[in-house]
């Protein structure tokens, strides 16, 4: 069994729900950077469109000019590091790439841009798919599931075949714990998450610090990170393979000890 590997988020986004903001220098960005690489990370995810439930949208142009830079600035001090880029456009992802981006990972699978797929297929580059209803906007309306795990494999199973129809060979799924899911529903999917496997692809949960652990808890994002590491300890005796974090070294010692208990 392969070790499962630890994503730091890198939000560059004025309005995310838990980090947004933070990152305002160079410095601060490769410090951040620096100390998710330090601690384990094998992935960092920079992402510059919040996709928080009821986001600003942003313009193509500004999400470029937020997420270029990032990518440059990372890989010119990191050359090694692998950098996904949390997007679901097109061209942001062609530009991240073309930058020195390794990994697309987009919260609708191709859905909100016709062209991502084909792009993608074109660039030969890993695909994280997420499990999504609607837009972030829209998304926490849009939650009238008649069995919520069955509806997310049967969404995979098109969308898998889609992407693999058009050359995509590298995939990996999210379920997408948070988006167009209630509370009920989140815990649902996890207490069932290891059906995924059954497509025999990767498997990546972002549980870290989301509305599901706080909300249950009666606590804030800033006070979730126990529950995180709880719900992501559960994920990985359920066989994911990669946990997408905010805080990295919680992260990789849950890997550890799961892969001790192994």
């Amino acid at each position: 069994m392969t070790t499962p590997k630890v994503m730091g988020i890198i939000n560059i986004t004025p309005d995310s729900f838990y980090d947004g903001g933070r990152l305002k220098t160079d410095q601060e960005i490769l410090e951040k950077a620096e100390n998710m690489l330090a601690e384990g990370a094998v992935f960092l995810d920079v992402g510059g469109y919040s996709s928080r439930p009821g986001a600003e949208n942003i313009s193509v142009e500004e999400e470029l000019k937020r997420v270029l830079p990032v990518l440059e600035l990372i890989l010119k001090k990191f050359p090694e590091a692998i950098l996904s880029v949390d997007t679901f456009r097109s061209e942001v992802a062609q530009k991240s790439v073309d930058c020195g981006g390794s990994v697309i990972n987009d919260i609708s699978a191709g859905f909100l841009d016709e062209k991502m797929l084909e792009t993608v297929a074109r660039l030969q580059v890993p695909f994280v798919m997420m499990h999504m209803r609607g837009t972030p906007e829209t998304m926490q309306q849009l939650t009238d599931y008649e069995n919520v795990v069955t509806e997310v494999i049967q969404y995979f199973s098109q969308r898998i075949a889609l992407a693999q129809k058009l050359g995509i060979n590298d995939l990996i799924l999210d379920p997408g714990f948070g988006f167009a899911k209630t509370v009920a529903q989140n815990f649902e999917l996890l207490k069932k998450v290891e059906l995924l496997q059954n497509f025999n692809l990767p498997v990546l949960v972002g549980l870290s610090r989301k509305s599901m652990i706080y909300k249950t808890l009666h606590t804030s994002p800033d006070q979730a990170l126990n529950g995180t590491t709880a719900l992501n300890t559960v994920a990985l005796m359920k066989g994911v393979s990669i946990l997408r974090v905010h805080d990295v070294k919680e992260a990789v010692e849950c890997v550890r000890l799961i892969q001790q208990l192994n």
